[in-house]
């Protein structure tokens, strides 16, 4: 048993960069396409978020498009994505406190919103960072190269 647990460790160990890339690529797919549609009809958003009763609408549809599509871009590149995920997960509250709660009817339904589930990935990468296939790890090389 000894040897397949090292074998699995050996396998898994070289697979270090996969996580991240692939919780990156999925959020960023995402968020850019989610971003790039609002920025494309603000007037939509605008008036959806203002008959949900979002405060100031006209402002914060931009804001929220601009958020969507410049974290998702961020964080495919792996540039400061622990610090993108921040307010990516601040949209996904927000949606999920005023689009999708009313949907809740048990536990279950609350795990299974993708909002939801974009949340978990996000906060991963919030805990795991990027990973060695990223800009922020290419980065953080350099500056441990120079200390």
């Amino acid at each position: 048993m000894g040897k397949l647990r090292n074998g699995i460790l050996s396998i898994t160990s070289k697979l270090d960069w996969l996580p991240g890339l692939v919780s990156r690529l999925t959020i960023a797919g995402i968020f850019l396409q989610t971003g790039w549609g609002k920025l494309h009809h603000l007037d939509k958003v605008t008036q959806f978020f203002a008959s949900l009763g979002i405060p100031a609408p006209q402002l914060q549809a931009p804001f929220v498009a601009t958020v969507e599509f410049g974290g998702g871009l961020l964080i495919l590149l792996g540039l400061f994505t622990r610090l993108a995920a921040i307010p990516l997960i601040g949209t996904m509250v927000v949606a999920i406190a005023t689009v999708k709660i009313h949907e809740v009817h048990d536990y279950s339904d609350f795990l299974s919103f993708p909002e939801y589930l974009f949340i978990v990935l996000l906060v991963w990468l919030i805990i795991k960072g990027a990973g060695a296939l990223s800009v922020d790890y290419f980065l953080a090389k350099r500056c441990e190269e120079k200390e």
